[in-house]
């Protein structure tokens, strides 16, 4: 239980660019958990989603009587952040640079979650980055945040098998749930200090760009048909898998590696095919393959 322990949640919940919506698992477990949620800090350049609804953490906050605060820069919150003398911060996709003068005005420093097993992919892709390089497993990081991006000492790693065929949102989704469980698991044993952590090999460390709409452009001629199926699964939510065929850009949404041209909807790349199962067609309608040839190939 929490003990009467009072956190500050900070960020949206989104571990992907241009996920569309999330159910807020992270801060309703620590509701839930009888935590005194003081305030959710949200970066006030994303208080609401692309289809201009207030953010899933906001509205959670007001059912609850949560005070929401979206400073321009997070030290603007600095002396309300100091009146509630919470003992820890927990962020999750806040998306600013936190100075370590606020990580310090907690007691326990502000808690991240991360979803890699770090020091693996630092920076803020690696979801995307875990499905387009075809990793056998993956994970998620309960840490303390530092100055230095994603440096931060570890308390505790969970990995994730997977199985080659997960897209970004549906892979976020469930990284999500787990955080969700096991940081509420974790949680106690960190502020009462049986828990240190444990700091990360900078040697080891790998990272992982911000996503661009450069980024979804496939290369047929530089790319595998494999690689190419990863990167329509990765890239699903944002910037989204993007080629040309029969003149037109498509948004591939569902696509499938085959060795021969069994499809007319098959694209060659350097060693296969790359078969489009599922697109977004010019005039923005989603459908499948078949239709597209049957409507747009003249």
């Amino acid at each position: 239980m929490s003990s009467g322990r009072k956190l500050v949640f900070f960020g949206n919940e989104r571990l992907i660019s241009g996920l569309a919506s999330t159910n807020a698992p992270i801060l309703s477990s620590l509701i839930e958990a009888g935590y005194t949620i003081c305030a959710v800090v949200v970066n006030n350049a994303g208080t609401t989603s692309r289809n201009k609804k207030p953010q899933e953490v906001v509205e959670l906050a007001h059912r609850h009587n949560i005070p929401v605060l979206s400073p321009n820069k997070p030290m603007d919150a600095y002396d309300q952040l100091a009146s509630y003398q919470a003992d820890a911060g927990i962020l999750v996709a806040y998306g600013r640079i936190v100075p370590q003068k606020l990580i310090d005005l907690f007691p326990f420093g502000i808690i991240n979650i991360h979803p890699s097993l770090l020091p693996l992919y630092r920076g803020p892709s690696p979801i995307e980055t875990a499905i387009v390089n075809g990793d056998a497993t993956t994970g998620v990081s309960i840490m303390s945040l530092s100055q230095k991006m994603d440096a931060g000492p570890v308390y505790r790693q969970i990995e994730v098998h997977l199985s080659g065929n997960e897209t970004a949102p549906h892979l976020a989704a469930s990284l999500s749930e787990l955080a969700a469980t096991e940081l509420v698991a974790t949680l106690p044993s960190i502020l009462d200090g049986t828990l240190q952590p444990t700091l990360q090999d900078d040697d080891a460390a790998t990272y992982c760009h911000l996503i661009n709409k450069a980024d979804a452009h496939l290369q047929p001629s530089t790319q595998t048909a494999q690689q190419a199926e990863r990167f329509v699964r990765a890239y699903q939510a944002f910037p989204k898998a993007r080629l040309s065929v029969f003149n037109h850009d498509i948004i591939i949404t569902l696509a499938h590696v085959s060795e021969e041209p069994n499809d007319e909807l098959a694209i060659k790349f350097t060693d296969a095919y790359l078969v489009v199962d599922e697109l977004i067609a010019p005039s923005g309608k989603r459908m499948s393959g078949q239709a597209f040839i049957k409507g747009y190939k003249k």
